[in-house]
């Protein structure tokens, strides 16, 4: 297909992505707003997000399976105008029962989203770009958590959170008319990203286990981050928003790094990634007090797991067994599953243990998945990795 035309799908795409990213994290944000205005507890509105990820690890591979044979741009269409009319309804719900449904309505179309998402722009350029098509689609989602979450929380403090809502859906639309008349429609289950370059089910359920256990490692030093660097690095709560940003924007970099090498070796980047998390997080336990240190490391730490996001869609891309969106499914709802499961393990140390101990456990978590990695391949054979695009092209000389 033409290449502006290519572009601009995967800008789209990217922008679905940062619309979903913000759509789920922008309760957090508004946490107080919205209780006051719905008359409920600060933690009834955090079961917003809570039940939101609940329903993404449940549902990411039964709707995958159901809408396996619709062409990607209808289905990417259909689920941005779900997107847009359940992020709408919100604007409107005058209860919590109605917007926790409305809540559940588009985090079902965020579970299917994802699993489309990253096959779908793999497919706009030739074999040997995936890595870097794939960590473009996963940039939007830390622009979502640097800039889309951060002005929606400005906005609905000063014009209401309903207005967040609103804008989202607003933007929501014109990502919607972008992806329905750029990305082409491919018939299901067709392309080089259709399937995994290199089908290997034992390397892929190696890699289900890593996504777990470094996102929950990642999530369970992150959740409690404004108190760790109020209470153990001494910043005041008023530094606690440019101490996120340094970390969004070294996200970002991370993810641009990671796209520039991910294609030549795979499971190099991955590994990598999750040691270097692993390394600022042990820093973080041992010299967290330093406030400038700590900043640093916690944008190492930041950095690290982003790239880590974007690899993890290049090496599925690379191992799936069978479809590839069966695969980037399972992938999602793993990673769901360490975000739930990594603030959980963080919350219930927090109080006995203090908030010093959550750095720690990211940090052997990490350590934990690398030693699956390597106890993994061992027992089944290192072998040479070669480029994406070269894997691709024997497979299908095999084929």
């Amino acid at each position: 297909m033409d290449r502006r035309r290519a572009v601009g799908a995967l800008i789209g795409l990217a922008g679905g992505t940062f619309l979903y990213t913000t759509a789920e994290a922008l309760p957090i944000g508004l946490l107080l707003p919205m209780a006051t205005d719905l008359a409920v507890s600060p933690s009834q509105v955090g079961m917003l997000v809570t039940a939101y990820g609940a329903v993404v690890v449940v549902a990411s591979i039964p709707l995958t399976v159901l809408a396996r044979k619709v062409p990607r741009r209808r289905l990417l269409s259909v689920l941005l105008a779900g997107f847009v009319v359940s992020t709408a309804t919100t604007v409107f719900a005058s209860t919590f029962p109605l917007l926790l449904a409305t809540r559940m309505a588009t985090a079902a179309t965020h579970a299917l989203f994802w699993a489309v998402v990253v096959p779908a722009a793999a497919e706009l350029f030739r074999p040997a770009l995936r890595g870097r098509v794939v960590a473009i689609v996963f940039a939007g989602g830390n622009v979502a958590l640097l800039l889309g979450v951060p002005v929606g929380t400005w906005l609905g403090e000063r014009a209401g959170w309903r207005m967040s809502f609103l804008a989202v859906a607003g933007l929501g639309a014109v990502v919607l008319v972008a992806v329905a008349s750029l990305l082409p429609s491919t018939p299901p289950g067709q392309g080089h990203a259709a399937r995994g370059a290199t089908p290997d089910i034992y390397r892929f359920w190696l890699l289900v286990a890593v996504a777990v256990l470094a996102t929950a490692g990642a999530i369970a030093a992150y959740t409690y981050v404004a108190l760790f660097v109020t209470e153990v690095s001494g910043f005041a709560a008023s530094s606690v928003g440019a101490i996120l940003l340094a970390r969004g924007v070294a996200s970002v970099l991370g993810i641009l790094a990671v796209g520039a090498v991910v294609d030549r070796s795979p499971w190099l980047a991955l590994v990598t990634t999750v040691a270097l998390q692993s390394v600022a997080l042990l820093g973080l336990y041992a010299l967290g007090h330093r406030p400038y240190v700590a900043v640093g490391l916690l944008a190492l730490a930041g950095l690290a797991f982003a790239a880590f996001t974007a690899a993890l869609g290049g090496v599925v891309l690379q191992v799936a067994p069978g479809r590839s969106d069966i695969a980037a499914a399972t992938v999602s709802a793993a990673v769901n599953v360490g975000i739930t499961g990594g603030a959980l393990v963080a919350g219930f140390a927090l109080p006995s243990h203090g908030v010093h101990s959550t750095v720690l456990i990211g940090a052997l978590l990490g350590i934990v998945a690398l030693m699956v990695v390597a106890g993994g391949r061992i027992r089944r054979g290192v072998l040479p990795e070669r480029p994406v695009g070269a894997l691709v092209a024997a497979n299908s000389e095999r084929r």
